[in-house]
């Protein structure tokens, strides 16, 4: 039998800007630590992301020394506490979900405003504050940070290699921003599964993950590109909506690592259901 292992663990420190990859990370109440704890916001307080400023994808993060450092081409570095001091109350809105965040500081704002070419603001989202997950999905303890919706995107490999195998160029596993990518299984075999264990952390998975524009702009260029999602939409379209990948939730904290072995505990009906 094939051993699943965990191969990439992605960080996207801020909602709809560049992640990194690590070897290790720290899983919280609301997901891996400092994923999304940040975002960008308009002079109406709604959620800004690359559907609507495709050059967000030019902006890249990093934490190193206890240290949020965000970079873009011809900027000088911005440096950000973790644990900043909190500003304003901010009440913001995520796809209609209104949640309260704190202002960060005008430097900030003033950074993102020269490279973005809009007003804006950068928020935060204080540990203390919780957001919770959709109850049709999720149980009443469940927390999310800024995320669309849940705290995980899972998706596996050999998805991407099945993929990939319809595009003249192949592109990388980055386009679809997921936090865990899972290698060993066959392609889509995580439309099936609805509880694994990653490690000594157990996920749940309600539900598909239906993509946006996002996985067409490229992310070296902010350039809108037809590929992958003409290709996807071929491959897994459903209710008239392309999907890739699981969104879940974990029951514990911890701490998850690159290869850490992966147990399938329970399996249900596809989601979607393409054959």
């Amino acid at each position: 039998m094939t051993t699943l292992t965990l191969s990439d663990i992605f960080i996207y420190p801020v909602k709809s800007l560049g992640g990194f990859r690590v070897k290790k990370w720290e899983v919280v109440s609301t997901g891996l630590k400092y994923d999304r704890q940040w975002m960008l916001i308009d002079e109406n307080r709604q959620f800004l992301s690359q559907r609507k400023l495709a050059e967000m994808a030019l902006i890249q993060t990093q934490i190193t020394h206890n240290q949020l450092i965000i970079s873009a081409p011809l900027q000088e570095d911005l440096i950000l506490s973790l644990t900043p001091e909190l500003g304003e109350v901010l009440q913001s809105t995520i796809w209609g979900d209104s949640c309260s965040a704190h202002h960060i500081s005008k430097t900030a704002d003033a950074w993102f405003r020269r490279f973005l070419k809009i007003p804006c603001h950068l928020v935060y989202l204080p540990t203390q504050t919780k957001r919770g997950v959709d109850l049709m999905y999720a149980q009443d303890n469940d927390q999310v940070s800024f995320s669309d919706g849940f705290p995980f995107l899972i998706a596996s490999k050999n998805s991407l290699n099945h993929l990939n195998q319809s595009l003249q160029t192949p592109i990388e596993m980055v386009r679809f921003r997921p936090n865990l990518v899972i290698d060993g299984c066959g392609a889509y075999d995580e439309d099936t599964w609805r509880e694994i264990s990653i490690g000594n952390i157990d996920f749940r998975l309600p539900k598909p993950c239906s993509r946006c524009a996002i996985p067409g702009i490229n992310p070296q260029t902010a350039q809108h590109e037809k590929e992958p999602l003409t290709a996807l939409s071929q491959l897994r379209k459903w209710q008239n909506k392309p999907y890739f990948g699981q969104n879940a939730l974990h029951n514990q904290s911890g701490e998850l690592n690159v290869g850490d072995k992966i147990t399938v505990n329970l399996i249900g009906d596809k989601q979607p259901p393409i054959s």
